[in-house]
């Protein structure tokens, strides 16, 4: 990292920013080209948990390839002033690596919604209540982060 005084080394820090943020994207390899999607996800015990349907490209570039790009943003605010030169930005965000695992059983995929619909909000078991036909329609990727690193603008105050 070019500028060492704004990497996030607290790993309390880089954990807050994976149990509270909403969206990640997820960077495949198609053939030679990077392909970025976003998600909103569920976290736990270092994995992230998306639902996706059964079939489709991102399925096929996963078999081809399991390893993925991971970034988070907590939070990202420009911050406007009278000289454009000036103008800035306020960010926490994490980038990483990690390995895919398509999550086709029944009763994983289902523990997987769990997660994601808790890490999204979900405090019910009304939340938690799935038709057995939804869950059969998905597929779970659980991402196991190998590596993540995270970054604050210098100008970061806790919020």
């Amino acid at each position: 990292m070019k500028k060492v005084n704004q990497e996030i080394k607290n790993k309390a820090i880089i954990e807050e920013i994976l149990t509270t943020s909403e969206i990640c994207r997820l960077g495949f390899m198609d053939n030679n080209k990077p392909y970025i999607l976003p998600f909103n996800y569920g976290y736990r015990d270092n994995c992230l948990y998306i639902h996706c349907a059964n079939k489709g490209k991102k399925i096929d570039l996963i078999k081809q390839n399991n390893h993925v790009c991971i970034e988070i943003e907590q939070t990202a605010t420009i911050e406007k002033y009278e000289k454009a030169c000036k103008w800035t930005t306020t960010y926490r965000s994490l980038v990483g690596y990690g390995y895919v695992e398509i999550i086709t059983d029944y009763e994983r995929k289902r523990q997987g919604m769990d997660i994601i619909m808790r890490h999204n909000g979900a405090n019910s078991s009304h939340d938690l209540n799935y038709e057995r036909n939804q869950i059969n329609s998905m597929s779970i990727l659980k991402v196991e982060i190998s590596k993540m690193t995270g970054k604050q603008s210098s100008n970061w105050t806790d919020k």
